[in-house]
C-alpha cells in the first residue's frame, strides 16, 4: 500500500495519494520500487497548487466582464451593435483557440515556466489595454476586440496547466488532480460576475487618475483586479513553481532534460493510440458544443417561452447558472469517488447519457401554445395593446397605460413563425433539464481530460493538451452560431433534436472505441488495468 509521509500535509488526505517514499538508489527505480523523497513529494504538490490558481485565475479574468461588455461597449463606441458583439465574445475563444497548440509545443521543449509567465503577461497586458479603450477618439470597439482577444491568447495556457498536471501526477492522482483543476477553473467562472457585481457600486463614473488618464469605474475595475491577479500568478510561478515529472506508477523522473528524451520516453517507446486521441478530441468537442448551446439559448428561450422580460431573463438565468456552477464544483469533488469504483470511462458514458436526457426532456410537448408578440410594441397604441396584452394580468396592464405605452414587448415574437405551431416548453421542463445537463457536463468535462492525459502516458502532452483545448474552444466559437440559426428559424424543436442526435452519435462513437480507451501503461503491459 501507498505510505503517506506524516508530516506531508493536507495533499496527502483523501483524494491526493502520495506515492511509496524510500531512500533506494537506481536499483530500486530498475526493481520498478517507487522512490519519492518527501521534499521532492512537497515541491511536487505546491507547484500542482499553484497550477490550479493559474486556472482559477485565468477563468475569473474570463467571466469578471462578460455582464458588463454590452453596456462599457455602447458607452464608448455608439457605433457598435449586438452583432459586434457577437465577435468580442468570440475572441476571447478564438485567441485561446490559436494559443493552446503553440503554448503547449512551447511546453514540451522548454520549461514550462516560460509559456506560462508570458502567457499571463500577455492577458495582463490586455486587461490593462480593455481598462483604456474609452480613449481614442475613434474605432474603440476595435480596440476592445483586440483586448478581449489578446485575453483569449494568454488563457492557451490552460493547455500548458493541464499538461504539466498529467506529467506531476500518477495513475492513482491524476483523477483528482484534474477533478480539482476544473473545480479551480468552475470556481473562477462563478466567482466572477460575484467580483463584477461588487465593482457595480463603483458606477459608471468612478474616480479617475489624470497623471496616467485611467478611470476607475465598474467597467474598468473588474479588469484591474484581473491585472492584479496575473501579477500575483506571476509572483507565485517564479516563488513556488518547480518542474516535477513522475511516470505513471508515480516515479520521479531524476532529471528533466527538454533537449533530450527524458528517463521515461526512452522507458515508453509505444506509440500513442491516435483513434483513442481523436476519439476524446471529438467528444470534447460535443461537449462543449451542447454546453455553449445551452448557455447561449437559456436566455431567448426564456423570453419565448415564459414572456419574461430582458431584466427578468437575465436576472433569473443568473440565479440558475449560478446554481448550476456550484453543482459542478460538487459533481467535480463527487467524480473523484465514484470513478475510482466504475472506471472513467464508465463515468463518462454515464456523463453523456445524463446530457443526453437533459435535452430530450426539452422537446416540446402538449398542446398549450407560447404567449405571442405579435409586434414591435414599441410606439404602440392604445388599441393595440389592447389587442397583444388581452391574457396579461390587470396590474401589467394598467403599467403599460401608466408608462405612456412604450413598454417592452414581450413573449415568442411573431417573427418566429415557429411560434404560431410550437407547444411551450413548461418551466419545470426546463428546470429539471439544467439540473440534468449541470450534472452531466462536469463529469464528461473532467473524465475527457483524465481519460486523455492517462492514454498519451509519461510522453509529453503540451501539443495534444493544446489541440484538446483548441477543440473546446472552436465549439464554443460554432455552438452560439449554430443553435442561433436553427432556433431563429425552425424553433427548440429542432435545435434541440439536433442536439440529441449529435449526442447519440457521441454515445455509439463512445461505445465502438471503449475498449481503446484506456491507459498508456495498461495498453503496452507496464502495468494491469
Amino acid at each position: 500500500m501507498a505510505a503517506v509521509p506524516a508530516d506531508a500535509g493536507p495533499a496527502a488526505e483523501g483524494e491526493e495519494q502520495a506515492p511509496l517514499l524510500g531512500a533506494g538508489g537506481d536499483d530500486d527505480s530498475r526493481n520498478g520500487d517507487v522512490v519519492e523523497t518527501q521534499q521532492h513529494y512537497r515541491s511536487r504538490w505546491r507547484s500542482i497548487r499553484v497550477m490550479y490558481l493559474t486556472m482559477f485565475f485565468s477563468s475569473v479574468g474570463f467571466s469578471i466582464v462578460i455582464m458588463s461588455i454590452w453596456p462599457y461597449l455602447q458607452k464608448i463606441d455608439l457605433t457598435a451593435d449586438a452583432s459586434f458583439l457577437g465577435w468580442i465574445i468570440a475572441s476571447y475563444s478564438l485567441g485561446q483557440m490559436i494559443a493552446s497548440p503553440l503554448f503547449g509545443l512551447w511546453s514540451n521543449h522548454r520549461p514550462r515556466r516560460e509559456p506560462l509567465v508570458v502567457s499571463i503577461t500577455i492577458s495582463v497586458a490586455a486587461n490593462c489595454l480593455y481598462a483604456y479603450v474609452h480613449l481614442p477618439s475613434s474605432h474603440n470597439k476595435y480596440y476592445m476586440l483586440v483586448a478581449r482577444s489578446l485575453v483569449g491568447f494568454g488563457a492557451g495556457n490552460v493547455a500548458v496547466v493541464r499538461s504539466y498536471i498529467a506529467g506531476a501526477t500518477s495513475l492513482t492522482e491524476r483523477t483528482s488532480a484534474m477533478a480539482n483543476t476544473s473545480a479551480c477553473q468552475a470556481t473562477g467562472f462563478i466567482l466572477g460576475p460575484v467580483f463584477q457585481t461588487c465593482f457595480s457600486l463603483i458606477g459608471e463614473k468612478g474616480v479617475t487618475w489624470e497623471i496616467i488618464h485611467l478611470q476607475v469605474n465598474m467597467y474598468t475595475a473588474p479588469v484591474l483586479m484581473a491585472a492584479f491577479l496575473g501579477i500575483i500568478n506571476i509572483i507565485l510561478i517564479f516563488a513556488i513553481f518547480r518542474e516535477h515529472q513522475v511516470d505513471d506508477m508515480g516515479r520521479q523522473c531524476k532529471s528533466i532534460n527538454f533537449e533530450e528524451e527524458s528517463d521515461f520516453d526512452q522507458v515508453a517507446q509505444g506509440n500513442i493510440d491516435q483513434v483513442a486521441v481523436l476519439t476524446i478530441n471529438t467528444l470534447f468537442f460535443v461537449f462543449l458544443f451542447v454546453f455553449a448551446v445551452f448557455e447561449t439559448i437559456a436566455t431567448p428561450l426564456t423570453m419565448d417561452m415564459y414572456s419574461w422580460t430582458r431584466k427578468e431573463a437575465v436576472f433569473y438565468n443568473g440565479i440558475i447558472l449560478g446554481a448550476i456552477g456550484i453543482e459542478s464544483v460538487i459533481v467535480f469533488m463527487v467524480v473523484q469517488v465514484v470513478s475510482k469504483k466504475t472506471g472513467e470511462r464508465a463515468v463518462l458514458f454515464g456523463g453523456l447519457v445524463i446530457i443526453l436526457v437533459g435535452f430530450f426532456i426539452l422537446l416540446p410537448w402538449g398542446k398549450q401554445l407560447p404567449n405571442i408578440q405579435w409586434e414591435d410594441v414599441k410606439n404602440n397604441t392604445l388599441p393595440r395593446i389592447i389587442f397583444s396584452e388581452m391574457l396579461t394580468p390587470l396590474w401589467k396592464f394598467q403599467t403599460q397605460l401608466s408608462s405612456n405605452y412604450t413598454v417592452e414587448p414581450t413573449g415568442c415574437s411573431i417573427v418566429q413563425p415557429w411560434c404560431l405551431y410550437t407547444p411551450v416548453i413548461h418551466l419545470a421542463q426546463y428546470i429539471t433539464s439544467d439540473i440534468l445537463i449541470g450534472l452531466g457536463y462536469p463529469v464528461c468535462n473532467v473524465m475527457s481530460y483524465t481519460l486523455y492525459s492517462k492514454i498519451l502516458g509519461p510522453k509529453p502532452q503540451g501539443v495534444y493538451m493544446g489541440w484538446l483545448t483548441a477543440s473546446g474552444s472552436g465549439a464554443r466559437i460554432l455552438g452560439p452560431v449554430f443553435v442561433s440559426q436553427i432556433y431563429t428559424r425552425w424553433g427548440p424543436r429542432w435545435a434541440f433534436s439536433l442536439i440529441c442526435g449529435i449526442t447519440v452519435f457521441s454515445l455509439f462513437l463512445l461505445e465502438v472505441t471503449y475498449k481503446r480507451l484506456i491507459e498508456f501503461s495498461v495498453r503496452y503491459g507496464m502495468m494491469q488495468e
